[in-house]
């Protein structure tokens, strides 16, 4: 893939060719102030001390309403080959990362716990033909398809369907929405209502959500001289789960912070890493295999420091050759985690990216 997407519903971003080429956020934005760069778009990895997957681009195209693809053609048959961990040994992890968070004697307060599935594709996917079908499947989701090039894995590709705004700048306002706290959906109508009223009453996923947004208020604060966050979240549902999601405003202290700087001072929240960050991305990096840019984020920011990025959940990476994907899911997990619902809640959320690639997870 050579260029960038970002669908939302009500606009679309997309990048074609490279002026520059960036794997360091930093630059990234140095180029923005400095003008050596008009815009830059680009994926984040969930590991900041990881390469970036950035880009200015030779053109940037901005088009008003949703994403409306002219032709889809159907996807070459998907077949997953392999779990990451399996789900027994996903269970074993979540326990002991349980029973870590119930001693006392340390600070951990949350954990994102990750596991991934391997999949093979009969021909090469085609990435903005994935984003496409994912569209077509979550028609209210943020759609996207990156070149990870820049970070150094030349010809893959980052795709995916994610319900979440991580920050969005337009002057001196910035909005987001986070979610965390989820629940599966149910098939059944009745079911599926008890599932909505269950999570919103749950202490343990009230908690997870006020971790999130009391760290998201620590870290705003000082750039923002107004911010308005609601005292409970909100009820949001996708195709596969339930979410909480608490919708956040805030005005800058000072207009020369773009877009882009925000995603770096936010990214990675504890949605998506944990509580205390530092401490929950060690634990990560030392139990889980290379996320890569999954609970990363995806974006644009233009010269006046405006854009959107997005975090990269929902999402999977394509190789060079199209034939291999890899999709995460990940789950938040306290002191009142039960070990087999959170792998039931990473299930679910992995039907999200293979569903729109009609497959079907391993039969355990």
């Amino acid at each position: 893939m050579d260029g960038f997407l970002l669908a939302r519903a009500d606009s679309v971003v997309r990048g074609y060719g490279s002026r520059m080429d960036f794997d360091d956020a930093q630059q990234a934005s140095a180029a923005l102030r400095t003008g050596h760069a008009e815009c830059v778009v680009g994926a984040l990895p969930f590991d900041p001390s990881q390469p970036a997957a950035l880009t200015a681009p030779e053109r940037v195209e901005h088009t008003s309403g949703p994403w409306r693809p002219a032709a889809l053609p159907d996807l070459p048959a998907v077949r997953a080959v392999t779990e990451i961990p399996n789900p027994a040994e996903h269970v074993a992890r979540v326990t002991k990362l349980v029973e870590q968070l119930n001693d006392p004697a340390q600070p951990l307060r949350k954990v994102v716990a990750a596991r991934s599935v391997l999949a093979e594709a009969e021909s090469a996917l085609d990435p903005e033909l994935v984003a496409a079908h994912l569209l077509t499947r979550h028609p209210r989701a943020n759609v996207f398809a990156v070149d990870l090039t820049p970070a150094g894995r030349t010809g893959a590709a980052l795709v995916g369907a994610t319900p979440e705004v991580l920050i969005a700048r337009r002057g001196d306002t910035v909005t987001l929405r986070p979610l965390a706290g989820t629940m599966p959906r149910g098939a059944d109508p009745d079911v599926d209502a008890a599932h909505a009223r269950d999570l919103l009453a749950s202490a343990k996923n009230r908690d997870e959500h006020a971790f999130v947004i009391e760290w998201i208020r620590q870290r705003l604060s000082p750039v923002c001289a107004q911010l308005s966050i609601p005292d409970g979240p909100e009820l949001v549902s996708a195709s596969e789960v339930w979410h909480l999601a608490t919708p956040i405003t805030g005005r800058l202290r000072d207009p020369a912070i773009t877009a882009l700087d925000l995603a770096v001072l936010l990214h990675p929240t504890p949605a998506v890493c944990g509580t205390p960050t530092d401490l929950a991305l060690d634990v990560i990096t030392h139990l889980e295999e290379d996320r890569g840019f999954y609970g990363g984020a995806v974006g644009w920011c233009d010269a006046d420091g405006d854009g959107v990025w997005v975090v990269a959940i929902r999402c999977a990476e394509l190789s060079a050759d199209g034939r291999t994907v890899r999709a995460h899911a990940g789950g938040g997990i306290v002191a009142a985690s039960e070990p087999r619902a959170e792998l039931d809640e990473t299930t679910a959320k992995l039907r999200t990216l293979l569903g729109g690639l009609h497959c079907a997870l391993p039969v355990e």
